[in-house]
This record gives C-alpha cells, sequence and structure tokens, in this order.
C-alpha cells in the first residue's frame, strides 16, 4: 500500500499522514522532514535546498529525488508508505512511478485535500514550530500552555520563514502551477480521491480512510 497525500500547503496533509500511518502500521514519509533534516545537519544537500525553501520555492527535483529514494529503500517501508509532499510536479511523479516500478511497487491511491486559499493562508500564518524538537502549534487553533515555549520540551518556539504571509503567497503559486497539475495527471490513471479538507481532524482522518479502502476513483469524499 503505497498513498499519496496531495494537497495545498496548509491543507493538513502532515496531520493526516501521520494518523494514516498509525492506521496502517506504514511509514509516513515527509519530504519536508527530510528537507529540513538536511538542512538542520547542514548537507551538501541541505544548504542547496534550502536557498530554494527560503525563497518558497520548490526544492529541484535531483535534490528531492536524492534524498527520498534511501529512505523508500528503508526496512520499515517495505509494507509500503505514505508519501507527503512528493510528489510536486510531473516530472517528479514520473521519476517516483519509474523508481517504485523498479522495486516491484506502485500507487495504490492518490488522496487530494481540498481547502480554498483565504482558508489555507489562515492555517499557514498561525503556525508555529518549537526550534529544539520539531513540535508544531497555531496560534488560534493550538496555541501552546506558556506563549512563545514549547508544551513538550520548553524551548523557543518560531514562525518559520516559509510561513511568512509574503512567502505564503509565493508557496500557493507555486503549488497552483507546479503542483495542482497532478489532479489531472492521476486522476486520468483512475488514482485521485477528492477529499473536503474542512471539517475536525478526525472526520477528515475517517472520510480518507473510507476513501482508501473502497479503492480510488475520480469522485469528490466529503
Amino acid at each position: 500500500m503505497n498513498i499519496i497525500l496531495l494537497g495545498a500547503p496548509g491543507a493538513g496533509k502532515g496531520t493526516q499522514g501521520l494518523s494514516l500511518a498509525e492506521k496502517f502500521r506504514i511509514p509516513q514519509i515527509s519530504t519536508g522532514d527530510i528537507l529540513r533534516a538536511n538542512v538542520r545537519s547542514r548537507t551538501q544537500l541541505g544548504l542547496k535546498a534550502k536557498e530554494f525553501m527560503d525563497k518558497g520555492a520548490l526544492v529541484p527535483d535531483d535534490i528531492v529525488v536524492n534524498m527520498l529514494v534511501d529512505r523508500i529503500n528503508a526496512d520499515d517501508a517495505k509494507a509500503g508508505c505514505i508519501l507527503d509532499g512528493f510528489p510536486r510536479n510531473i516530472n517528479q511523479a514520473e521519476v517516483l512511478e519509474k523508481t517504485l516500478a523498479s522495486m516491484g511497487k506502485s500507487i495504490s491511491t492518490v488522496i487530494g485535500i481540498e481547502v480554498d486559499r483565504k482558508e489555507l493562508v489562515r492555517r499557514l500564518s498561525g503556525r508555529r514550530v518549537c526550534r529544539q524538537c520539531g513540535a508544531s502549534y497555531h496560534v488560534i487553533f493550538n496555541p501552546p500552555l506558556n506563549i512563545g515555549r514549547c508544551d513538550k520540551c520548553g524551548s523557543e518556539i518560531y514562525q518559520r520563514d516559509d510561513d511568512k504571509e509574503d512567502t505564503i503567497e509565493a508557496r500557493l503559486k507555486v503549488y497552483e502551477s507546479e503542483t495542482f497539475p497532478l489532479v489531472d495527471y492521476y486522476s486520468r490513471k483512475g488514482l485521485y480521491r477528492a477529499i473536503d479538507g474542512k471539517g475536525s481532524v478526525d472526520q477528515i482522518t475517517l472520510t480518507i480512510v473510507g476513501a482508501i479502502e473502497q479503492g480510488s476513483d475520480n469522485s469528490k469524499v466529503s
């Protein structure tokens, strides 16, 4: 079972990926997490990627693919995985398809979490992250108990550069031009299921699980 989660920045892919990983007992593989880990470690690939991430632009395909292939080949992904944030364009989708085929695997379902633009900006601009452990908060939906401090480790929480409003607009424009065409790409393959991204986290998770268990078509599930 190899599942792709599609959706604009702020649609909730990371949150739903964690829930689905627990449900199906397969790892959530987030290219965002992989990229940020490389940036923190100041690897050569990480330093190159940071130049693009700080501008809200997509990291070049060759950088992302090199980071991702090793993760897909890890032992805990033998039964499948949930890809969160990859592919981000048609070229990456084609590379992914060929890579999985060489491993005797394929994509089973593509879930698209759909949220309107105004709501996406509200979600992203309020997001805060712990500098130490990476825990995520939101000034409206999930504020920390102590302002500016992480509930888990007590370290400082901050607003990432790519969650500031100017960068958010740039990220959404990049998504619309580069990533949104994947909806048509996977719809033509009969793999795409559109999910209404409004509602409680648990409600959306149940809808996604139902769509995965029912199989793929091109209808919208809400």
